[in-house]
Order: structure tokens, then C-alpha cells, then sequence
């Protein structure tokens, strides 16, 4: 059973209360809490509880499925093909849909444009904005994955 003031496993974690909450504490952490109660009379709801929120899921990782990212240089490159298409920010912000507002900060680079919107620039302006994302992988590293020491000896 995990203790729920430290979070360690234990065998011996009793039920105390503490501060007026009601919790399974271990040995070590028993003398915060007060009525102490012998592990036997500690209810099986209670034991569920504990062995419920020991169990939680395991964060997502939210880049693994990210098949493109934004050029490094994407303000200029929207920038540079407004004005060879010889528009200016009003008029580049009516043909998509954008105030001129949003338009002067996406090229001042204070304004990441969201996905929708660059894929409007890039039809309306010919340009190119996203790229394909590297993956990089080594035998090895598999299970423990890289660290920055060995990205760096594969971009080498």
C-alpha cells in the first residue's frame, strides 16, 4: 500500500488523521497524524481507494505523433512572398480571412500562426512553412531514449 502523505510503498501504512484528513500513512510517516488506528480494522474501501490512485495513467507524450513543424525562418518567408506578390498587409489579411492586425504580428514574429491559418498563407502566398520533423533513433537508446549528448553525435 503507498503512503499518502510521502508516497512511499509499505506493508505497515495505518490509517491517521491529519490536520482533520483522514489518511493511510507508513511508520515513518504515523507520528504526523493523530488516532491511529491498528491495520486491521483499515477498511477495504479504503485500501481500494489507496491502490486506485497508485494506478494512474502515464502522460502522453504530444510530439511523438508531430509528423511537420514551422520553418526556423517562417516570419520572413511570409514577409518577403506578401510583398513579391506586391500586397500589403490589408489586403493579404482580406484574401484569407485575417485581421491586418494578426497579419503584422505572424510577420513580426511575436505571433505563431495556428495550423489553419498556414495553410491559408501557404496557398495564398505559394510559400512553403511546414517541414517534415526528424526523427532520430539509435539502436541502443530504444527503451531509455537519447540524451542530448547522443543527439548531438548523430547530427555529426
Amino acid at each position: 500500500m503507498q503512503c499518502e502523505l510521502c508516497g512511499r510503498e509499505g506493508k505497515g501504512c495505518r490509517e491517521a488523521t491529519v490536520d482533520g484528513v483522514t489518511m493511510m500513512l507508513c511508520p515513518g510517516c504515523v507520528q504526523h497524524g493523530e488516532n491511529v488506528t491498528p491495520i486491521s480494522k483499515t477498511p477495504a474501501k479504503v485500501k481500494k481507494i489507496v491502490s486506485q490512485r497508485a494506478r494512474r495513467a502515464a502522460p502522453k507524450d504530444i510530439y511523438k505523433d508531430m509528423e511537420k513543424e514551422l520553418v526556423p525562418n517562417w516570419f520572413e518567408i511570409i514577409k518577403k512572398a506578401r510583398k513579391k506578390k506586391g500586397l500589403n498587409r490589408e489586403d493579404l489579411g482580406f484574401r484569407i480571412g485575417e485581421r491586418t492586425v494578426t497579419i503584422s504580428k505572424i510577420e513580426n514574429g511575436d505571433l505563431r500562426p495556428p495550423d489553419k491559418l498556414i495553410s491559408k498563407l501557404e496557398k495564398e502566398l505559394g510559400i512553403t512553412l511546414l517541414e517534415e520533423v526528424k526523427k532520430i533513433t539509435t539502436d541502443r537508446h530504444m527503451r531509455t531514449g537519447m540524451t542530448l549528448g547522443d543527439f548531438i553525435k548523430k547530427e555529426k
